[in-house]
């Protein structure tokens, strides 16, 4: 059953944070050194600009000689600080990409990571949102904003220290001002964080929507679905707009208040510094150079407040992202012997998708090596559930499921795979060539081994293919279907799990496959979960589910002798 996903605590964002700049910490170094020295050469030119009205006020010596030197020099350190300023972005945005790749792919080292009995139970939308939506928030912030933001918060470092040293008075008045400012953001701060997450969350939950109702499409129009889905996805749509407006409103209360106490320090400085002035305290390019270092502060402020969005929508996604860390894994594995042996054997099994109802019942079956076992029954009667079960893809509450006397579960997943593979309706190809996705199965696989795999499963559109193993694929599914049983074939395990496998092939395509599947794995166990009652003919055991309980176990011979369930079954398809 699907759960929400853990979001990582403010504490745990502060921690990776930190290793991501520490993962490229000379580039962190080279950015604030060199920011530093912008900002420094910023403070030049309004200190020449005071040195420049005290010279024309004092009237003495060479005037308009001193000026132009001293405007010259303002202009230099203004084309400095201009090259520095550009440097430090440029080390900036490089960081960025560096940082939002490590990101990206620290999320998918991750998510490949979880267990599939562990992912399968997470929601789907969710689990896309954040790969796609979260990461690519992240990944801007991190390649736009954060440069920028070390610029602003360096400059403004270095304008609030230089005011301060110039005139302790007029800098201790200067900061008295930004209260304002400060007020403004600490109001914002403690209200935004729970705010963007309901943002990315509820976004998430659109997607989900939007995802399951595409894969649900047939169903959907089948059953007259479509008013009751049209609902759901309203109610959610209405959820992102509501929590999004939530954002908003923080928005419109932020800004202006924020504008105006922006102006504030520059009107303060005049007015004190006037007053000073007037008393012979201070002199006028010193409340002039002070009044440019305050407004200059402004600019490096408001990109502050520009970003601070931006960085808090960020902060919430990046939560999102690093929370897959605080998906709760399996199950540590046993050790394990190194010849366990190929006997799966079912105990007692019993197992509830949520804990209310018992969907398998007092399952008890041994499968012997090379045995070729077929599972049939109703839709409903638990066949699905016992082939996860078989598979290692889930645990039984109580009873187990054993391969050599080791629970399947307890199995390290590349072991895992060595001896048993799960195959079910649902198959996917990726985006890339026939060889690629075969390989996939078996890296060291040879172009003869992969041609030898398709012709097994009786892919004759592979003669069709323009580029025969490095065509691009675009499959329909019966097609992708026989690519995936093309990997089992590849993969080679000693027992393999049919769960109606064959479904999406024609009938004639179908037996053909399952045919090829028996010439090949012969000395394989095999358990074959299908409808097709032809496929339970052939095998050498049947075992016949009901209300996820095992009601009958034996040869085909027998169970149509005995007139049971199966018999009942066997006769109606054969008349049919």
């Amino acid at each position: 059953m699907s759960r929400q996903m853990p979001v990582a605590s403010p504490a745990e964002v502060r921690a990776a944070a930190m290793r991501d700049l520490a993962a490229d910490r000379w580039a962190v170094v080279r950015l604030v050194l060199v920011n530093g020295l912008a900002a420094g050469a910023g403070l030049i030119g309004p200190l020449l600009l005071g040195r420049i009205i005290d010279t024309i006020q004092a009237g003495s010596g060479n005037v308009l000689s001193a000026v132009d030197r001293l405007a010259f020099g303002a202009l230099e350190f203004t084309v400095v600080q201009m090259v520095l300023s550009w440097w430090a972005l440029k080390i900036g945005y490089r960081f960025g990409e560096r940082t939002a790749a490590r990101v990206r792919e620290r999320f998918l080292l991750r998510t490949l990571a979880l267990p599939p009995r562990v992912a399968d139970h997470l929601p789907a939308g969710d689990l896309i949102a954040r790969g796609s939506t979260d990461a690519s928030l992240v990944a801007l912030t991190l390649r736009s904003a954060v440069p920028e933001v070390l610029v602003a918060v360096v400059h403004a470092l270095f304008l609030v220290v230089a005011v301060l040293v110039l005139d302790p008075r007029l800098g201790l008045c200067g900061l008295v001002c930004l209260i304002g400012v400060g007020a403004a953001v600490r109001w914002y701060m403690r209200r935004a964080r729970p705010v963007y997450l309901a943002v990315a969350a509820t976004g998430a939950e659109v997607a989900g929507v939007v995802a399951s109702n595409a894969k649900g499409a047939r169903t959907i129009e089948l059953l007259a679905l479509e008013d009751r889905r049209t609902e759901v996805s309203e109610a959610a749509i209405a959820e992102s707009r509501s929590a999004r407006l939530g954002a908003l409103w923080l928005r419109t209360v932020l800004f202006p208040w924020a504008e105006i106490a922006l102006s504030l320090p520059v009107v303060g400085v005049l007015l004190v510094g006037f007053a000073l002035y007037t008393k012979d305290l201070v002199s006028l390019g010193v409340v002039i150079t002070a009044t440019v270092y305050l407004r200059q502060l402004v600019g490096p402020l408001d990109t502050l407040m520009l970003w601070i969005e931006q960085l808090q929508g960020a902060g919430a996604s990046y939560a999102r992202v690093e929370g897959l860390a605080d998906v709760p894994a399996a199950e540590s594995a046993a050790p394990v012997a190194e010849n366990i042996g190929d006997r799966i054997r079912v105990e007692n099994a019993h197992y509830s998708y949520t804990g209310a109802r018992d969907v398998l019942r007092g399952i008890d079956l041994v499968v012997q090596p090379g045995e070729r076992l077929a599972i049939v029954g109703t839709s409903g009667a638990g066949k699905s559930t016992l082939a996860r079960l078989l598979a290692g893809l889930d645990r039984p509450h109580t009873g187990s499921v054993t391969i050599g006397g080791t629970a399947v579960v307890d199995l390290p997943p590349d072991e895992l795979r060595e001896h048993v593979v799960l195959i079910t309706q649902d198959h996917h190809v990726f985006h890339d060539t026939l060889r690629d996705n075969l390989l996939i199965a078996k890296p060291t696989a040879t172009d003869e081994d992969l041609y030898a795999a398709l012709s097994v499963v009786g892919a004759d559109w592979l003669h069709d293919l323009t580029d025969g193993l490095d065509t691009e694929l675009e499959l329909d599914d019966a097609s992708a279907q026989q690519l995936s049983l093309a990997r089992v074939v590849l993969a080679d395990p000693h027992t393999l799990i049919l769960d109606e496998a064959t479904a999406l092939l024609d009938p004639r395509t179908a037996r053909q496959t399952e045919q090829s599947l028996a010439a090949v794995l012969e000395g394989r166990t095999v358990i074959a979960i299908a409808h097709r009652l032809q496929t339970a003919h052939d095998a050498d055991r049947i075992a016949v589910m009901d209300a996820g309980r095992l009601v009958e176990l034996g040869t085909h011979e027998d169970l149509v002798t005995a007139n049971g369930p199966y018999g009942r079954l066997w006769r109606t398809w054969h008349a049919q």
